[in-house]
């Protein structure tokens, strides 16, 4: 896990290995401090000797000024080499999400990924900046006091060995009580983060039915047992300070203890005994540092983890060795596919379909809920792949292409309309970032969103907000279809895609369609049998089934399915 997450410092390496080089210097000064200071206490003061107490003197202040200059530059390099390990593997991690397929994302959830890529990175970024500062800091400090506490006397240094081991098992308990508490905690972050979304993204549909009070109430529940589970894993962090100040308190008073014995019969002096005491204190404030490195690394274990999981997660979509680059044609064809997004037998969601649609084919799809009418295009630009089966396009099974290549040649307007902030422009080049005024106002032209554009002040360059909140749902779905005709692709998916508009609007598209893109293969979901029935052919689905194929006038004939939603749509206008 740490070789996976260390292999997103790249470029910072340099001032992430500066870091702990400039903190071995500072703390090999603040050690050289306190025996430099006993040798003027023992050699100096006690003997009247003025040279000796200026000449270590000005090595004191030497020795201070190059430690406050080392630990300037250590904080400098930690914090730059902590966030650029961090902007990095947020980098890492958003680049892998853009390959996920749609069953990847699924499998993490929005929120989640959300927090991982924040939250998670936050956490990792701080205990990243504390290992290579004060992890190496602390026990560089220890060590160094240690060596020259039993430099000055050996015997009395023996108290500090005696609370090793006292330490390493509360440390290690606490270690694997606080682990999965916190490992539960973010999963509870995740969850939070859905409720805000879920608020946020449907906050019209919230105050429509007056339910801001449950909406409240289920966010302080969420953020209560959050809250309950910090409190339990920090009650028990908490019993890390009192144990290493009971331990090295301890320690000092022993030294003090028997060091004013030692100096009754002259076996210690009073500058040495000093520097213990200062050396007893660093080795205290090292103690404590681990402790609070050893808190950090708890907290940020847990997101490692998580943050590994979305960097080790491979695609279940990935290219052939030697993918086909250019795809022949519009046309498309299903040999029994079957497909399930749980990947099991027992639940397929399309099952055994089969059919053959020619390049520039005006193909219908129409169906109750839930009868596979969007995982049935979605195998088409390979969004998905079949359980069983081949989608062929162009003559090829779509899993010879380039992935990138084949999807340069499907548009598809989503069942949910995305738009993004910016101006319109700005979303229409979404489907060609290359595309001129002329050709973005004679795409919106053909998708009846001129006239409305044309309404608001700044035209084109109207600012959309965030998902589109500022227009209309019918004028955010011809804005949609707008963009995927950009792309002037081989085969055109509208997934429901014009059920916001009006009768007129949508005859009004269909018709331009057909005029202008001709030899590109339309696939049209819809409710409405008035969008589907000039199609070339109609394929009705029933329960993940195709019931039927045929055109309007053969199915209004022979298929009961069609019938009745047909002859529902249109008795009102008898």
């Amino acid at each position: 896990m740490i070789k996976r997450l260390l292999g997103s410092v790249r470029e910072y390496k340099k001032v992430s290995l500066m870091a702990p080089i400039s903190v071995t210097g500072e703390v090999i000064m603040e050690v050289a401090i306190p025996f430099l200071m006993s040798l003027i206490i023992d050699n100096g003061i006690n003997n009247g000797n003025i040279n000796y107490i200026l000449k270590i003197g000005i090595a004191l202040i030497a020795a201070t000024l190059f430690s406050l200059y080392c630990g300037f530059k250590a904080g400098a390099y930690a914090a730059k080499g902590s966030a650029g390990f961090a902007k990095n593997l947020r980098k890492d991690m958003y680049q892998k999400v853009q390959d996920f397929s749609f069953s990847n994302i699924d499998k993490f959830s929005t929120s989640s990924l959300v927090t991982r890529l924040t939250t998670d990175v936050t956490n990792v970024q701080n205990a990243y900046q504390m290992v290579i500062r004060t992890a190496v800091r602390a026990p560089t400090m220890l060590v160094f006091s240690l060596l020259m506490a039993f430099a000055i006397n050996p015997n009395l240094s023996l108290v500090f060995l005696a609370v090793i081991p006292f330490l390493g098992v509360s440390l290690f308990y606490i270690a694997n009580k606080v682990h999965p508490i916190f490992e539960r905690t973010f999963k509870k972050y995740d969850k939070l983060n859905t409720i805000v979304q879920e608020n946020v993204r449907g906050i019209r549909v919230v105050k429509a039915y007056v339910r801001e009070d449950y909406e409240v109430e289920k966010f302080q529940k969420s953020s209560k047992d959050i809250y309950d589970n910090f409190v339990k894993a920090e009650k028990i962090l908490a019993l890390n300070s009192p144990l290493m100040q009971f331990s090295m308190y301890t320690c000092i008073l022993a030294i003090s203890w028997f060091g004013s014995k030692m100096i009754v019969f002259d076996t210690l002096t009073t500058g040495q005994l000093m520097s213990l005491l200062t050396y007893a204190g660093q080795i205290l404030m090292s103690l404590m540092m681990l402790s609070m490195i050893f808190v950090m690394i708890i907290i940020s274990r847990a997101s490692c983890e998580r943050i590994v999981e979305v960097l080790d997660e491979e695609s279940d979509l990935a290219n052939p060795t030697s993918p086909v680059y250019e795809v022949k044609d519009g046309s498309v064809t299903f040999e029994n596919v079957d497909f399930s997004y749980s990947k099991r037998a027992d639940k397929l969601v399309l099952e055994d379909a089969n059919l053959h649609i020619e390049s520039g084919d005006v193909v219908g799809i129409i169906g109750g809920t839930g009868s596979a009418k969007s995982s049935l295009v979605q195998m088409i630009p390979r969004l998905y792949d079949t359980t069983n089966g081949i989608v062929r396009v162009g003559g090829r099974d779509v899993r010879e292409y380039d992935i990138e290549s084949l999807r340069n040649e499907v548009a598809m307007v989503l069942q949910k309309n995305v738009l993004f902030s910016g101006t319109i422009k700005e979303n229409l080049r979404w489907g060609n970032k290359e595309a001129t005024d002329e050709e973005i106002i004679h795409a919106c032209q053909l998708a009846q969103a001129d006239e409305f554009i044309q309404t608001f002040p700044d035209k084109y360059d109207t600012h959309i907000e965030q998902g589109g909140s500022n227009v209309s749902g019918g004028q955010r779905q011809r804005l949609c279809i707008a963009r995927a005709l950009l792309k002037k692709p081989k085969i055109l998916i509208l997934d429901d895609s014009t059920s916001a508009v009006d009768t007129k609007t949508d005859l009004l598209i269909r018709k331009a369609f057909k005029e202008e893109i001709p030899n590109t293969t339309k696939f049209i979901i819809a409710q409405r049998i008035a969008s589907v029935e000039d199609a070339d052919k109609i394929i009705v689905l029933d329960n993940g089934k195709i019931n039927a194929i045929g055109n309007h006038q053969e199915l209004l004939k022979t298929n009961t399915i069609y019938q009745e939603v047909y002859y529902s749509q249109t008795k009102g206008d008898e």
